[in-house]
């Protein structure tokens, strides 16, 4: 059975042992070691914001095994409108194709909708096709698409 459930102190060590799996998909010009410590910068900047602006989710089984987790906060698109926004969702490989990541992903539906935002955004690298197909699946559309050339 799986629980979806707020964020506590002592899943820290957990939450943050999964910042490489946010990194997967990024290009080859990007260095690999400073993504992964940006990405546990925003980790713990939302766990700070826990509860306040930012709600932290994790799932776990039935035996309280931590599976993954998401972060969804308060969000403004560049238009002025409010909406909500999953900064992270990630789930440990081994739990991959079990229903976790849907799980964390309706909980993020869920806190939105009781925000009142009728739009939830995200963002994932363009070469994470495994985390874009899923999202695709999950009913999200495309909306921006960001280009870079190496100089």
């Amino acid at each position: 059975m799986l629980r979806v459930r707020q964020y506590v102190p002592a899943d820290r060590e957990f939450v943050l042992s999964l910042a490489p799996r946010l990194a997967i998909g990024i290009p080859p010009w990007r260095d690999p070691q400073k993504m992964i410590a940006t990405v546990q910068g925003w980790i713990t900047e939302s766990i700070k914001q826990h509860g306040n602006k930012t709600m932290v989710i994790v799932a776990e089984d039935e035996h309280g095994e931590r599976l993954g987790f998401a972060t969804v906060s308060h969000d403004t698109h560049f238009t002025g409108e409010g909406q909500a926004y999953i900064g992270e969702l990630v789930i440990s490989e081994e739990t991959e194709g079990r229903g976790v990541g849907k799980a964390l992903a309706q909980a993020c539906e869920q806190w939105a909708r009781e925000q009142g935002y009728r739009i939830l955004s995200l963002a994932t690298g363009a070469a994470n096709e495994r985390a874009l197909g899923f999202y695709r699946h999950m009913g999200y559309l495309d909306e921006d698409v960001k280009l870079v050339k190496l100089l």
